[in-house]
């Protein structure tokens, strides 16, 4: 455990981002081939009905996401900073509170899905001809979510204790795991789109398990604290979660941002295309992760190296930083617009069979949504940028623009202008949109401070 020790303050930028980027890379593919095999399964073994009915109930497993991420990275910043101030104990009181506060939101999210199921359901898009399906992934999935949320918040700070490698290795074990219940209920066992949810719920409870055992057995600094339970104490906590809550507001904005997507492309490709159009779209949003995870693993590795610096007053070690950053993601969001441009075929049939509509819809619109990888890479690494260095207001504008008020106008009209294909260029554009807002505003800043990035 103690061979993952990174020094923030002191160690070559360059060296830390790649001690970073590489387990954090190698456990997000992990979970984008999770998303793929799932899909895969789902979609071979019960249907392309069952793809579109996990499409719509996915907006709420990425609002929990949404909170997990939104307490994980504001706990992380400021942990981060009170790290670089040499003050462990405040950094354990306020990982303790972010995990309280958010345990107290998912239970609130698991008691309306359970007794709000129908109306839930179709209030995210559902059609009669999914509502079976849809009830049945819902409800096996929730067991899961409160462990998922210890995985989810977790991830970010077992990286801030500087033990990337560990995070890598929950992500790969609930992934695998995740991986071969899939394959295991919905075929040998014949539980269909049931079995695949509840091979969801079981490896969010290893993977919860896992980062429970690493803080009480393996942490370094990052250790539960005992929180104050007067009355003094309880403001402290609410103040202290509020902040977190705004710092982590934009990565929050950006899971909810899918889940908008998924919904405002739900009803639109509904419209436009019927249930066979819904099935498509479920690929996208099966692809879509890809892109999503690795723009998240630049952003995710550079921010303790920001948040700590930027906390030790060391500007010159976090424009480094997010130089490297910015490089890596205008990388990976080359490669990855390229393989959904040629591979949109091969991608398309590995969750939908050979003569089926959905398939022939998925083939055609994948090209054009791979468009938005390389937009959307600089975009969510400025983002992060913002929030790491506490410029909260920042990060949350620019994922509003690219997450709902670029993306919602863009489902709608598009598609009168540019006809189908303009469905599938709404995400493309907004990420086109929301980059020139960054560049044009960060061009101003440069200009006026000299520069941010040297």
């Amino acid at each position: 455990m103690n061979k993952d020790r990174l020094d923030f303050g002191k160690g070559d930028i360059g060296k830390l981002f790649r001690a970073m980027f590489v387990p954090t890379l190698i456990g997000m593919a992990f979970n984008s081939a999770l998303n793929v095999c799932d899909g895969m399964f789902v979609g071979h073994g019960v249907g392309s009905n069952a793809l579109a009915a996990i499409n719509i109930v996915a907006p709420l497993f990425l609002l929990c996401t949404g909170i997990g991420l939104m307490m994980g990275i504001g706990a992380s910043v400021i942990g981060g900073i009170r790290l670089a101030e040499d003050n462990v104990r405040a950094a354990r009181v306020v990982m303790t509170q972010a995990y309280a506060a958010g345990a107290i939101l998912f239970g609130v999210v698991i008691a309306i899905s359970a007794c709000f199921t129908r109306p839930l359901l179709y209030a995210l898009g559902c059609s009669e001809a999914l509502e079976e399906l849809a009830t049945d992934y819902l409800l096996w999935l929730l067991p899961g979510l409160m462990f998922f949320y210890l995985q989810c918040a977790g991830m970010m700070l077992i990286r801030l204790d500087g033990s990337p490698r560990y995070a890598m290795a929950v992500q790969i074990v609930a992934a695998v795991l995740n991986i071969f219940l899939d394959w295991y209920m919905v075929y040998p066992l014949g539980l269909g789109i049931k079995g695949a949810a509840m091979a969801t719920s079981i490896s969010c409870i290893v993977a919860g398990l896992m980062v429970i055992t690493y803080f009480l057995c393996y942490a370094d600094k990052l250790k539960f604290h005992s929180l104050r339970l007067n009355n003094g104490g309880l403001r402290a906590t609410v103040k202290s979660v509020g902040y977190m809550a705004k710092l982590g507001l934009a990565t929050f904005i950006a899971e909810l941002a899918i889940g908008v997507m998924m919904v405002t492309g739900n009803y639109m490709f509904l419209s436009y295309l019927g249930e066979a159009g819904v099935a498509a779209f479920s690929v996208g949003c099966y692809l879509f992760p890809l892109i999503f995870s690795t723009s998240n693993a630049v952003a995710q590795s550079a921010q303790p190296i920001i948040s700590y610096n930027y906390g030790a007053g060391q500007h010159t070690r976090v424009k480094k930083a997010l130089r490297i950053a910015l490089y890596t993601a205008i990388g990976c969001g080359v490669i990855i617009s390229c393989v959904m441009w040629w591979g949109s075929d091969t991608l398309a049939g590995i969750f939908i069979n050979a003569g089926d509509t959905a398939r022939t819809i998925a083939s055609k619109g994948l090209p054009l949504l791979g468009l938005c990888a390389l937009p959307f890479a600089v975009n969510i690494t400025f983002i992060g940028y913002y929030q790491s260095c506490e410029q909260a207001g920042r990060s949350i504008a620019y994922m509003m623009l690219r997450g709902i008020i670029f993306m919602v106008p863009a489902f709608i009209l598009l598609p009168g202008i540019a006809g189908v294909e303009g469905l599938w260029l709404a995400i493309p554009l907004s990420e086109l949109l929301t980059f020139i807002v960054i560049a044009i505003a960060y061009a101003t800043v440069h200009h006026r401070h000299r520069g941010i990035i040297k």
